[in-house]
């Protein structure tokens, strides 16, 4: 990485910041697509959303950049092309969804063929690099679990992102704590595209951020929520196997550990239950610490904490070899078990569940 370059990099992102928020400001001004409080909602108001289109703006408009303006290929153009493909098709049927308000079932599909489009551009995890084999692997060749693997990872990342998006700053906050942390690991080890992917997709969720958090005049919808999860995961994808220099696959897991676990935990509390999980809630453990009565600065502050001891923990982490990398997750898998045995708790207290 030519260190010369950081200052033009850094002017990009700063005029991708100021692009996001001049388009968020205009969504509010004048596009009345409005998010009406339910009996499941967080606020209190009528608030435009959509303002996930400026993130998804800014993002393609870097993308047309550095496909046309880059002197040589940081990834095979075949990568390139699927990994913006599939972005803008997920963002462009979320945004469909955001208007529409389409049926639970109609949103999974949809993020069912982005996936798959995906991976038919050759984006799969074809293999894990611990060292040494492992009983259903070969030579680290992952064969046609890697197809199990790299459909589940996306899905479950477009889906966690999607349910953790129901807090002023949740989504966006932890998405900029995220790309930094990316974008430093990706520079460290040279990684060309992801470090320009991470900061100039961190940029336009800024630029949206400043109208989100923390008084929540602009919500990102599900064009800005599942397009974020669908990126990162396919981002952590590319960077581990594709790109110029292979960035760990678990960076960005444990970047996320905490939406992953709040989205997981909350799947099989109400599974056991005997809940329709396909029914929508307000049980996550974000929603419940909300609902305890403490503010969203409050739970999207505490998140974002977490978040950021999560990065600290991945930069760590790539200096770790092989398998013993999993050992990093163990102290952040204690804490929130910890964390969610304290909040059902609490809730149960208040009768919130």
């Amino acid at each position: 990485m030519n260190y010369t370059n950081l200052s033009k990099h850094l002017l990009f992102a700063i005029f991708l910041f100021l692009v996001s928020a001049a388009i968020s400001w205009l969504l509010i001004k004048r596009v009345k697509v409005m998010d009406i409080p339910n009996g499941r909602s967080s606020h209190k108001t009528s608030t435009p959303t959509i303002g996930g289109v400026a993130i998804v703006f800014t993002f393609f408009f870097s993308m047309l950049l550095i496909y046309f303006v880059e002197d040589k290929p940081m990834i095979t153009e075949r990568y390139f092309l699927g990994f913006t493909f599939s972005s803008l098709l997920i963002a462009g049927m979320s945004l469909y969804d955001d208007l529409k308000q389409k049926a639970f079932y109609i949103r999974l599909l949809t993020h069912v063929v982005a996936v798959i489009i995906v991976m038919s551009f050759g984006i799969i995890i074809h293999e894990v690099n611990f060292g040494y084999n492992l009983l259903f692997v070969n030579n680290n060749s992952l064969g046609m679990i890697g197809y199990f693997i790299t459909f589940w990872w996306i899905m479950g990342m477009i889906n966690a992102y999607n349910f953790m998006d129901g807090l002023n700053g949740m989504a966006g906050g932890n998405a900029i704590i995220a790309t930094v942390f990316f974008c430093i690991i990706s520079f460290s080890q040279g990684s060309n595209f992801t470090y320009i992917v991470s900061y100039t997709l961190g940029a336009g969720v800024l630029g949206f951020l400043v109208f989100n958090f923390p008084k929540g005049k602009l919500f990102m919808g599900d064009v800005g929520s599942t397009f974020l999860g669908f990126t990162f995961a396919v981002l952590s994808i590319i960077a581990s196997l594709y790109d110029s220099a292979h960035t760990s696959l678990l960076v960005i897991p444990l970047l996320f550990f905490h939406f992953i676990y709040d989205t997981f935990f909350t799947f099989l509390r109400r599974l056991f239950k005997g809940e329709n999980v396909f029914q929508a809630h307000r049980t996550h453990l974000y929603q419940l610490f909300n609902r305890m009565g403490y503010k969203h600065v409050t739970v999207t502050g505490f998140y974002c904490a977490v978040a950021f001891i999560q990065g600290i923990g991945a930069i760590g982490m790539v200096t770790i070899p092989g398998l013993a990398r999993l050992l990093v997750f163990i102290p952040y898998l204690i804490f929130q078990i910890i964390y969610s045995i304290i909040v059902i708790l609490y809730a149960r207290k208040k009768g919130l569940l």
